[in-house]
């Protein structure tokens, strides 16, 4: 049954206007952005059969558009569409992270960092550049690829940070796979750039690995 032959205390966009969006499941949710069905299927019934193929909300609005499109009734528009809310959550969380006067605690430097690079489908090495009260100076993308030894060079590290002047470096990258679990070969490259910064008396407060939906601070751990 289509939505628009439903009550309208039943209606999702109506209870919305009434209740407010909290008052919504995600699949209601959801079902607003697509606003019809398919044959058979109201919009609400297309929401849920997506959100429980895809595992939920994040994993959803983070499905490439071939396998979005495989859904009956799904077509390149709606994709675009929810694509299109996922990035304004993203720019407006970015805002709200740009009001932070600094990065002095393992939460917000995670949560910042989850916003900037937890998204990327490649794995990328980055360096949040800090002045002396841990305020960010910049985010700079060192290195994309694999990330290991033999692709983070201490010495490029080195000149960036004292190119911006910095007093403090705190390293960062990101594991695709959706796993933040620091590895044998990532504490080894931390140990190498704590050895190469500290020659230029500049430390290194903490490294960052950030998965899809979660992070791991390394100073947390005590590997710091």
């Amino acid at each position: 049954m289509a939505i628009t032959q439903w009550p309208d205390t039943e209606r999702p966009r109506e209870r919305l206007l009434k209740y407010g969006p909290k008052s919504l499941t995600d699949a209601e949710l959801v079902a607003i952005f697509l606003r019809t069905g398919c044959v058979g299927l109201s919009a609400v019934d297309v929401a849920r059969q997506l959100l429980s193929r895809f595992g939920g909300l994040h994993q959803l609005l983070d499905a490439g558009m071939e396998q979005f499109c495989q859904q009956q009734g799904i077509g390149p528009t709606k994709y675009v569409q929810l694509q299109a809310v996922r990035e304004l959550g993203l720019r407006l969380q970015q805002q709200e992270l740009e009001t932070l006067t600094n990065l002095d605690t393992s939460t917000k430097v995670g949560t910042y960092l989850q916003c900037q690079i937890g998204h990327y489908q490649r794995e990328v090495f980055c360096v949040l550049l800090l002045d002396n009260q841990h305020r960010l100076l910049e985010l700079m993308e060192l290195f994309q690829g694999t990330i290991d030894s033999a692709s983070v060079h201490p010495r490029e590290v080195v000149k960036l940070a004292l190119a911006k002047n910095a007093a403090a470096v705190i390293l960062a990258h990101n594991h695709p796979s959706g796993v933040a679990e620091p590895s044998a070969s990532d504490r080894l490259i931390t140990q190498a750039l704590v050895d190469a910064l500290a020659l230029v008396d500049i430390r290194i407060l903490d490294h960052v690995v950030v998965g899809r939906h979660e992070w791991v601070s390394f100073a947390d751990r005590g590997f710091m």
